[in-house]
């Protein structure tokens, strides 16, 4: 069966038994990945930006006498800006029965409906979902390639090396829980730069650029469980945010942080800051969060600077990532007429 259903009104039952479809997901396409933890699921789950609505749909078995019922499917659709983005988890005992293409023409009809006309998901290379989406009518428009460092690899000594290798006027500022307010301007100034890049990204994951909606998107993240921890390089002179590094460390897996944004603005490039930033990001989260042991962060293939500064750190290529986007109005005719 499957319903529309509100994680923010979910019984803690029903919390556990998504968790536990969520893990036999991850452990049938992403083995080495670390399992998710309940903490801070619902607002993982629930809560969202300004101007955007997440709608979520559950399928389940039959339940046992005395037992709750068992997931065996999850979809959302988070509608933002002029798109929506699908995202569906089947668990790996109930594939190749017609559920996958059941629970994405619920999304896509509900997408249909809001008034969006291009429907978005991201895929992880080598699983089964990529033929599937392929199969209904998505268009891979985008490839990432995820690499992982774990710390116990980590060469410290060089480590160090590389975070006082920064160039004369700059200095480097550590910012657990988001930068302060007097550097939001210049934050938001930096992270502005990446508007102008058309790089084919179909923004499924958009960064925000201005002050105000900076400060929501931190605000986000923090009611969602997951901390940011942010290292500024300061110019001196100007007190311009030169460049920037914002890592994210889950309250659902705590042992594998993400890396978000990495950005260098263009007249502070050459002066060694995207290798400072991140190395010193590094030693603050050794401090910060004991129990981290993996960063992963994701880079499109032709970002041939940053993959080589991340090899330099020592992170290691594992996985390509995809985007994919799609008629909304086509892909309900391919679901509903069985292409």
């Amino acid at each position: 069966m499957v319903r529309e259903w509100d994680p923010r009104t979910a019984s803690a039952d029903e919390l556990r038994a998504m968790l536990d479809s969520l893990n036999a997901v991850l452990m049938a396409d992403l083995p080495d990945d670390p399992l998710w933890q309940e903490s801070y699921l619902r607002e993982y789950l629930a809560e969202t930006m300004p101007g955007e609505r997440r709608i979520s749909w559950l399928a389940e078995e039959p339940a046992e006498q005395g037992k709750p019922a068992k997931v065996l499917g999850h979809a959302n659709v988070l509608l933002l800006g002029d798109i929506g983005v699908v995202e569906l988890l089947i668990h790996p005992k109930a594939r190749r029965a017609g559920l996958a293409r059941e629970m994405l023409a619920q999304a896509a009809r509900k997408t249909f409906h809001e008034g969006f006309s291009v429907i978005g998901a991201e895929v992880v290379g080598g699983t089964p979902a990529v033929t599937f989406f392929e199969s209904v009518g998505f268009v891979r428009e985008y490839t990432e390639t995820r690499s992982v460092l774990r710390l116990n690899s980590v060469d410290w000594l060089t480590l160090g090396e590389m975070a006082r290798g920064i160039g004369a006027g700059y200095r480097l500022e550590f910012c657990p829980g988001g930068p302060p307010d007097d550097l939001l301007d210049a934050y938001a100034k930096a992270k502005a730069e990446l508007r102008d890049i058309d790089d084919g990204d179909l923004d499924l994951r958009p960064s925000s650029y201005d002050p105000q909606r900076l400060r929501a998107s931190l605000d986000c993240l923090h009611r969602r469980g997951m901390k940011p921890y942010i290292v500024l390089a300061i110019h001196e002179k100007t007190g311009d945010v030169a460049g920037l590094t914002e890592v994210v460390v889950p309250a659902q897996h705590p042992t594998r942080a993400d890396q978000y944004d990495t950005i260098v603005a263009q007249d502070h490039r050459g002066y060694g800051i995207d290798r400072a930033i991140k190395a010193r990001m590094l030693f603050e989260l050794r401090s910060a969060e004991p129990k981290l042991a993996e960063v992963q962060t994701w880079n499109a293939q032709a970002n041939e600077s940053m993959l080589k500064v991340n090899a330099e750190l020592g992170f290691q290529a594992d996985r390509e990532w995809y985007e994919y986007g799609a008629d909304v109005a086509d892909v309900l005719r391919r679901l509903e007429h069985g292409a």
